[in-house]
């Protein structure tokens, strides 16, 4: 009994739906189940049949009937359950589908949110790099164009990072005016080259909010995924080189590497006017 239960399980997984061919292949699979079963059961007690004198059929026109009786039973009526079925488990995946995509996207910029950029940050491996960016003076856009004009252009900025990294590389909003990026592949020249096209260009583009020209720029902090080195680490240190470029003039990239992010380090010579807070002295907290 258990080799039959097995022999006649159907591996029922989402993720075998997601296309209506496998609903149809599923429904075959099911049909000609069934008609063999059927075909079976009817063989079976053909004997009693006779031993019982209820069947008038000689034995092969009753074992044809068994054939026929199997397919039209067994297995057109499985086969449009199956269908019926399949079509129905189908809607489940698709539906499954769009709301894990929902889960795991930002929804006002389309790109990955943070919760999805965590999960993509712990398994990276060396070879890529990790860029936060973040807008400069962002709060003074929202106090002087509205919230609106603000939504806008945090949508061109995705928009400009989607056209610079494309499908290859990973991009999401961390939150508020902050992006992160996972650059995989080439060299650190090369990615630090894609993070200083996509500052150079939200830079040029302005966005036009009810016939107002806005402009905005950004600054990003760069640090390597490396063997050994926790996300944690690469994270900490691409956020430490942001707060060097923000404290540096804003709109430029710095990687994590450059001797000023260097000097931030929790015990190196940082001048009180630029120490990150948490390291001796607090300064005055940079605005954007």
């Amino acid at each position: 009994m258990e080799a039959l239960r097995r022999w006649m399980s159907l591996q029922v997984d989402l993720g075998n739906f997601d296309s209506r061919e496998a609903v149809y292949g599923f429904a075959l699979k099911m049909a000609f189940r069934a008609v063999i079963l059927a075909f079976l059961f009817n063989i079976a007690v053909l004997p009693i049949c006779y031993a019982l004198g209820i069947m008038p059929l000689e034995v092969a026109d009753a074992i044809k009937l068994s054939v026929a009786f199997s397919w039209l039973f067994g297995g057109a009526v499985s086969g449009a359950l199956a269908i019926v079925t399949g079509h129905v488990i189908h809607e489940l995946t698709v539906s499954r589908a769009e709301f894990e995509r929902l889960s795991r996207t930002d929804m006002l910029s389309g790109l990955l949110n943070r919760r999805a950029f965590n999960a993509a940050l712990a398994e990276t491996g060396p070879g890529s790099s990790l860029a936060i960016l973040d807008l400069d003076r962002f709060k003074s856009i929202n106090d002087g164009h509205g919230h609106c004009a603000g939504d806008e252009v945090i949508k061109a900025v995705a928009d400009i990072l989607r056209e610079v990294f494309g499908e290859q590389h990973l991009m999401a909003r961390l939150g508020g005016e902050e992006f992160g990026v996972i650059i995989r592949g080439g060299g650190i020249g090369q990615r630090m080259g894609l993070v200083e096209r996509a500052r150079g260009l939200i830079e040029a583009r302005a966005v036009v909010c009810e016939n107002t020209a806005i402009s905005t720029t950004v600054s990003a902090g760069m640090a390597e995924f490396e063997a050994g080195r926790r996300p944690e680490s690469v994270y900490s240190a691409a956020d430490r080189a942001l707060y060097c470029a923000k404290a540096n003039g804003r709109n430029r990239v710095v990687h994590e590497g450059e001797e000023a992010v260097l000097r931030f380090a929790p015990g190196g010579d940082i001048p009180p006017a630029t120490r990150p807070l948490g390291l001796g002295d607090e300064p005055a907290p940079l605005v954007g």
